[in-house]
């Protein structure tokens, strides 16, 4: 049974698996579990009707179960784990929203043009909370194996890592090593490899944002 799953096109390159962190997130649920599956790449500036017609909000990721379409990437692997159990990646309750503030974190940051505005700091100290947990029971979060949340913040910090270095010429401090060694044990994955969009597509997803 292989399942369907559409997801966002490259901006300007239709055929191109695109970079919405969301998308990839679900992608990196049905690589783990080694699920097969076929991907619909959705240009979002140009929805195809059909996808319209089975997701009138026209958001991605979406993916069919049982004939029904289903959207929200939260819901998908909610169910994802629910219909294929095994290999398990359920996190513990209390590890699930360890590292959920990073990403809006790391948006403010990147689209302020204010350096005084505390948005770095504010970035840097979630950055630090994530480091002591990984210290305190890394590599990942939940600890020896790969699990939901680690999917879930993969795509986002490979956004933060690149539209940063892009865009405001920034790193990820040195000292923070434990978060460091925790992205290139998630970069690494061959998961992460196969789902992962070019950075030149990253950089042109924030681009409007940014200069906005």
């Amino acid at each position: 049974m292989v399942l369907e799953i559409a997801v966002k096109a490259a901006v300007g390159a239709p055929d191109i698996l695109g970079d919405c962190p969301f998308s990839q997130r679900a992608l990196l649920t049905l690589e783990e579990k080694k699920i097969p599956y076929k991907s619909h790449l959705i240009n979002l500036s140009d929805k195809p009707q059909w996808f319209l017609e089975v997701n009138p909000e026209g958001k991605v990721p979406v993916v069919k179960f049982d004939d029904k379409w289903v959207a929200d990437s939260d819901v998908i692997v909610g169910i994802l784990e629910e219909k294929y159990p095994g290999p398990s990646l359920a996190t513990p309750p209390e590890f699930a929203s360890v590292g959920s503030k990073i990403f809006p974190s790391f948006v403010k940051f990147l689209k302020s043009k204010d350096p005084n505005d505390g948005s770095e700091q504010a970035l840097l100290e979630e950055l630090k909370a994530l480091d002591d947990h990984l210290k305190a029971h890394g590599p990942f979060i939940a600890g020896e194996k790969i699990s939901a949340v680690d999917l879930s913040l993969a795509p986002k910090l490979y956004h933060l890592e690149v539209a940063l270095a892009h865009f405001k010429n920034w790193t990820i401090p040195d000292k923070l090593t434990h978060v460091l060694n925790y992205i290139k044990l998630l970069f690494s994955r061959e998961s992460f490899e196969k789902t992962k969009a070019a950075k030149e597509y990253i950089i042109a997803g924030w681009e409007p944002k940014v200069n906005a």
